[in-house]
């Protein structure tokens, strides 16, 4: 496989993940300038999903790691199952909206529950667009959590 390109090095990888844990059916990539994504379709995914994404980021970054050859240039990989990536982001966009609300209503800063960085790093860019709020990380992975503060006049 010596001429697989990195496409093809993530659909096989993926192919060996769904195959071992028994779930999921067809996998499908897409690829640009910026990145790999690679969608597996099917129903009942939750073991590839994980508890709060957990497998499905591991899954991730294995596929990330497999994807790219010493010399070659690299991209964001990302890893989605029928959609997740997309209801969770949605999720965490709700949650901020109203942590962030709250923090200005109640004028203190309000602690979200604790994410991985790449959801902290969703709500961050989120919360840039509000002018009236402020981000920060604190504490040690896995339990590290955004806290949304209030911008002082």
């Amino acid at each position: 496989m010596s001429d697989s390109t990195p496409e093809d090095r993530v659909k096989e990888m993926l192919e060996r993940v769904v195959s071992a844990l028994g779930v999921g059916g067809p996998i499908r990539i897409e690829s640009d300038d910026e990145r790999i994504r690679a969608v597996v379709a099917g129903d009942d995914l939750g073991l590839l999903i994980g508890r709060q994404g957990q497998t499905i980021d591991a899954i991730q970054h294995l596929a990330y790691r497999a994807a790219f050859r010493p010399g070659e240039e690299r991209r964001r990989v990302e890893v989605d199952a029928s959609g997740y990536r997309e209801r969770r982001a949605a999720t965490l966009r709700h949650d901020a909206d109203r942590a962030a609300d709250d923090a200005v209503r109640l004028e203190r800063p309000v602690e979200l529950e604790p994410m991985s960085a790449v959801e902290r790093r969703l709500v961050h860019e989120h919360l840039r667009e509000r002018d009236d709020v402020e981000t920060h990380s604190e504490g040690e992975e896995p339990e590290r959590r955004l806290v949304i503060e209030p911008v002082e006049d």
